[in-house]
């Protein structure tokens, strides 16, 4: 907490100390916002671009935003469903796209990759109070458009950095709701001032958690400056972030869950990570049709969990206690050009980067038993062009990506490469200036984890030839159609689309674990993904509105001449709202339903279906903000996850009861 209020004093002081002299832009309006331009263009949709997506404001964001791990924000989104290890909005939550686990969905800051290579994943939990700094998110849903790291999947998903050319302003906030869940935060942006700006912004969160003994403790720092010149423009970002949790990742027996809801089966379990990033981007506008921009950065973690293997396995606890500990190094560059023609638009770019990552594994009486290193290299590169036509608009976008990964441990490794070419077209057909149809096919190619290909051992074994003993895991391929309309008025807008996803070899949990805990994957024969989605929203007089995303799915998997359903994925999910805006008040409630979904491929347990209702109202008062929100207003038991343990048990997931939180902001 010290350091939270020296930086707050910090904040103050450049607050006060801030030129007063705003600089008058007067190039044409583009070139106000440029820079924010220059980190998303190449990388997000645009309206006319046939494929399917959303986007989110950062008036949207903080709407639903009291710190709580931007998985369950992104569930009020079509097709998105979360879960939560504790049971409430702090510590790990995870999310599944079209019920596709999020480590095959990219994301990326600014066009810079998230993802850690080696087991694709992002750990929001590590960026404690992320979206407290982001402008605007882009998500997009099925292969969508090329962009740098890990494959985009399921989708991908582009968050944008705060922007520096908004007005100068200083915030303080804080929250507080059930279960000691708090969150405390200052931000400042200075405005554009003699060709700079810079943004700054501290947080500090803590949570008991729903479950007992799974409690949260976060503090995260973000910094973002830019120089603005009339062709050049400087832009430097950075955030760090460290956590500390007590665990809670072990599912729960469905009558346990109903006797005492808040059992955490995870024993005396802890972990602490601290990650931060770092980037320089710079723009250059060649001339008014062109612009050349240019990415460095830097990705550190350093961090370990415990793992106590006795509880794990259904065996009473000792004092035998795993350590997995871990620190990576992870850096990269990109480069992008736009050009920009009467009817033609070419963005084209190379991404690099390098990414090691040390593992020691450790135990509390033994000391150091191992230590090794994965190293993984990316190299990719893409084309993508839009021609408009009269009312048509042709898409197309190739992209070729190659990845290697090697080993340095106790047994002899063989570097592993993978190489794939994504191509992508589509077309958008103007009926009107307010209503457009369109039509896209894409491909991606994604490569195993490296959980996977070990076999979930975090060590590498050797065969009894002394060879290295990991599994044959093939790389997946997805075949992705998408159709939709897109009707948008100035009172109400209509996104309907969908989509069918064909899988060649495609990943998929086989019900095994590894000696650490983790679930394994292997290839599936023949799987395929189908759907229909829907984002719709009107306002209704002058001060109500009401939106709807639905998602509706038929998903199946043919292994061994059996078909089943896909694990973890709802046929239905729906989520609606009705507001009232009116001058300083705002107010809402929010309905949630979600459909039973199989944790099994004999499709014999599942998660039952649930609805929930969540309210929420905030009043401005001249400069102070006042918010409340109360979730799970029925109080009903919500199952969201769940898995077969080692003994063929169903275990499970449960999330927190009815619960609030409370908030105020003062903007200084």
């Amino acid at each position: 907490m010290k350091n939270i209020f020296t930086f707050l004093l910090v904040l103050v002081s450049l607050a006060s100390y801030s030129q007063s002299d705003d600089i008058v832009i007067t190039n044409e309006p583009t070139d106000t916002i440029f820079l924010k331009e220059t980190t998303i263009q190449a990388y997000r949709a645009y309206e006319s671009t046939p494929v399917t997506y959303k986007n989110i404001s950062k008036k949207e964001i903080d709407l639903l935003n009291t710190g709580q791990e931007p998985s369950i924000i992104l569930s009020y989104t079509p097709s998105i469903n979360s879960y939560s290890d504790a049971g409430n909005y702090q510590g790990y939550s995870y999310f599944r796209l079209r019920g596709i686990d999020q480590t095959r969905v990219n994301m990326t800051l600014d066009g810079i990759p998230l993802n850690e290579p080696e087991d694709q994943g992002a750990y929001f939990s590590n960026y404690p109070d992320f979206f407290n700094s982001i402008n605007s998110i882009q998500i997009q849903r099925g292969v969508g458009t090329s962009t740098n790291g890990v494959a985009s999947y399921a989708g991908s998903i582009n968050f944008q950095s705060p922007n520096l050319l908004a007005k100068q302003s200083m915030v303080v906030g804080a929250n507080y709701g059930s279960f000691n869940t708090y969150r405390l935060f200052a931000e400042y942006n200075s405005g554009l001032q003699n060709n700079k700006a810079i943004y700054a912004r501290v947080s500090h969160l803590n949570s008991d958690g729903y479950k007992y003994h799974s409690g949260n403790e976060s503090n995260s720092a973000f910094l973002s400056a830019g120089l603005f010149k009339e062709k050049h423009q400087l832009k430097f970002t950075g955030f760090i972030g460290n956590q500390k949790n007590e665990l809670a990742w072990i599912g729960v027996p469905l009558d346990t869950i109903y006797k005492e809801p808040r059992t955490n089966a995870d024993s005396d379990e802890h972990d602490n990570f601290l990650q931060g990033l770092m980037s320089l981007q710079h723009s250059w506008t060649l001339d008014k049709n062109l612009v050349l921009n240019n990415t460095v950065y830097y990705n550190f973690l350093d961090g370990n969990y415990d793992f106590d293997l006795n509880n794990f396995l259904g065996f009473p606890s000792t004092e035998e206690m795993y350590n997995y500990d871990f620190r990576h190094n992870f850096i990269g560059y990109f480069s992008n050009i736009n050009w920009y023609l009467d009817n033609l638009k070419i963005d084209a770019g190379i991404h690099l980067n390098t990414f090691n990552r040390r593992h020691i594994g450790s135990e509390r009486s033994l000391g150091k038993l191992y230590e090794n290193t994965g190293y993984k290299n990316e190299f990719s590169t893409f084309v993508k062009t839009r021609y408009s036509i009269n009312n048509f608009v042709l898409f197309g976008d190739v992209q070729y990506r190659h990845t290697n990964f090697d080993y340095e441990g106790s047994v002899d490794f063989e570097q592993i490469s993978w190489n794939f070419i994504n191509p992508k077209v589509g077309v958008s057909y103007f009926l009107d200036e307010e209503t457009s149809i369109y039509a896209s096919f894409g491909t991606s190619g994604r490569e195993p984890t490296r959980n996977d290909l070990f076999n979930g051992e975090d060590d590498l074994l050797a065969n009894e030839d002394g060879s290295a003993a990991f599994t044959n895991v093939e790389p997946e391929e997805v075949q992705n159609y998408e159709a939709g309309v897109k009707l948008m008025h100035d009172k109400w807008h209509l996104l309907a689309n969908v989509y069918y996803m064909n899988f060649k070899n495609e990943i998929v949990l086989n019900g095994q674990y590894g000696p650490n805990g983790l679930p394994l994957h292997s290839n599936v024969a023949k799987s395929f993904r189908s759907g229909v989605e829907l984002d719709f929203k009107v306002k209704i007089l002058e001060d109500f509105y009401y939106t709807n995303t639905s998602y509706y799915s038929y998903n199946r998997i043919q292994e061994n001449e059996i078909e089943f359903s896909p694990i973890l994925t709802p046929t239905v999910i729906v989520n609606q709202s009705v507001g009232f805006q009116k001058n300083a008040l705002q107010a809402g409630m929010f309905f949630k339903y979600q459909s039973k979904s199989y944790i099994d491929f004999e499709n014999s347990y599942q998660t039952p279906s649930y609805f929930t209702i969540d309210i929420f109202g905030s009043y401005t008062y001249k400069s102070l903000d006042f918010r409340v929100g109360v979730n799970n207003l029925t109080n009903r038991t919500i199952i969201s996850n769940g898995y077969i343990g080692l003994d063929g048990t169903p275990l499970y997931f449960v999330q927190a009861p009815i619960n609030f939180t409370t908030g105020i902001t003062w903007k200084i």
